[in-house]
């Protein structure tokens, strides 16, 4: 069965002098538009919430985590169902039990998010910040410890699970580790913010517990994604590559230990360094 993560194309490879014709694999990006269904059932509300960019496949965890995530529901227990309109290629609609109030007026966006950019399309400044509880977050025990010895071989371990990078060599990935550096869930997207928020929608899903776990990013740490590990109470992330100046400073307010550069047997602890055993 064909991979939907996946896309051919034929193209003219050049090496040195020579030139042959092959075959090669894309990182498959597709528009998907996520629509929201909720109110009493005599009452029904239709709302389209946003259009991502984004790899096909896992879409259903994918909108999970990307409604938790940006503080419109609470849980995954708040959805009933989840289905693809049948005439509608590129679309996905998420039906909330009748009870379930989602918080729509922090996300308002002018209908278009690209796989680069987890907060493209937001109309206004105050919009960016989702509805992190800093009170509770300052109070969150400090459970998860992780030996520094097993945070160093992380990145290999993440690689080697890489299968579509593999293939396409055009894919973020992210990952939870427990304490034990042990892989978890592994998720890949073409964009940054979807591979967390497919990460974070299966970890629901699955039950792990994600205020004990790891989230380990192929790439950079943007604000973007470090607020999405504060609303999915994950207390420490580490980065391949380099984070921001505001994904340092709100890393610090929210309680997240935060490491990059994490390659090479080398890192830097940013923030909540208390959190990583020497």
């Amino acid at each position: 069965m064909p991979n939907p993560a996946i896309a051919y194309t034929r193209i003219k490879k050049v090496h040195n002098t020579r030139i042959t014709e092959e075959e090669d694999a894309l990182a498959a990006e597709e528009p998907l538009e996520i629509r929201l269904l909720y109110g009493p059932a005599h009452n029904r509300k239709q709302q389209s919430i946003t259009v991502t960019m984004r790899t096909p496949g896992e879409d259903t965890a994918l909108v999970t985590g990307f409604l938790f995530t940006e503080g419109i529901i609470t849980s995954a227990s708040d959805i009933s169902t989840i289905h693809f309109p049948e005439v509608e290629q590129h679309a996905i609609a998420v039906s909330l039990h009748e009870h379930v109030q989602p918080v729509l007026q922090s996300t308002q966006r002018n209908f278009y998010s690209n796989s680069g950019c987890g907060v493209c399309g937001k109309t206004e400044l105050a919009s960016i910040y989702t509805s992190v509880d800093n009170a509770a977050r300052n109070n969150i025990p400090p459970v998860l410890t992780f030996p520094a010895t097993r945070l160093l071989a992380l990145p290999d371990a993440l690689r080697r699970q890489q299968l579509l990078f593999n293939d396409t060599g055009g894919l973020h990935a992210a990952a939870l580790f427990n304490e034990a550096a042990e892989l978890l869930l592994l998720r890949e997207d073409i964009g940054r913010h979807n591979a967390v928020d497919k990460l974070v929608g299966a970890a629901l899903s699955a039950g792990i517990p994600l205020h004990h776990s790891l989230m380990l990013l192929s790439g950079r740490a943007g604000f973007e994604l470090i607020q999405k590990a504060a609303m999915a109470n994950i207390p420490i992330v580490a980065a391949v590559g380099a984070p921001s100046s505001l994904a340092v400073r709100m890393a610090q307010q929210w309680n997240i230990t935060l490491v990059g550069f994490l390659r090479q047997q080398r890192c830097n602890i940013y923030t909540n360094e208390h959190r990583i055993i020497m």
